[in-house]
């Protein structure tokens, strides 16, 4: 699945949804999924548990929209990896936007990466994965395999816990996020910064 196709940007969301969407995200960024209810959303938005109901059916339904929703931001970068080929270029674009997604982001991606509700729910949800397995095979430059997956599960988990761990807290947004790229290239085995701006300028 590549460009628009199929792709969670493409997902259409009405403007009661997306309030829905608002009011459980912050709540399961607080309460996890097990702790949020469709009652609980209701009130948080201070409306009838019939009005949510309306909106989603489940309470899973809901969980699938907001991933949907948090990865539709990767999509550009992505679709732009894969028309270049996994060129290191394109692969630097890609992990960048992945890091400045985290960073602004701190409570969301450490939601989505470790609730054990939304774990489950995103194993079970096909379009996920996919989507995974693109996003992974164009930021290590390889295809798809168990080396891949264990590869993308290590640099997944290590910046979703980097940016919320306590020893973090203090730090400004630029400065986290100038860090984690640093630590991440070296993990993806990337050249430094200024290495690769050396190289872009002199093919220039």
């Amino acid at each position: 699945m590549t460009g628009t196709e199929g792709s969670f940007s493409a997902v259409k969301r009405t403007a009661a949804q997306t309030r829905v969407l608002d009011a459980a995200l912050k709540l399961i960024a607080e309460r996890g999924v097990s702790g949020t209810s469709l009652q609980m959303i209701a009130d948080a938005m201070g409306v009838t548990k019939a009005a949510v109901y309306r909106q989603f059916k489940t309470k899973e339904e809901i969980v699938i929209a907001i991933t949907e929703r948090e990865l539709s931001s990767l999509e550009p970068a992505l679709d732009a990896a894969e028309a270049e080929g996994h060129g290191l270029r394109s692969r630097e674009i890609l992990l960048h936007q992945m890091i400045d997604q985290a960073v602004e982001r701190r409570g969301v991606v450490s939601v989505l990466q470790f609730d054990p509700v939304i774990i489950r729910l995103q194993a079970e949800h096909e379009p996920f994965q996919r989507f995974i397995e693109r996003l992974y095979a164009a930021l290590l430059g390889t295809e798809s395999g168990v080396e891949a997956r264990v590869h993308a599960a290590m640099l997944s988990s290590a910046i979703s816990v980097a940016v919320m761990h306590p020893l973090v807290a203090d730090l400004d947004a630029e400065t986290l996020r100038a860090q984690l790229i640093q630590m991440s290239r070296r993990m993806l085995d990337l050249p430094s910064e200024t290495s690769a701006a050396n190289r872009r300028s002199a093919a220039v």
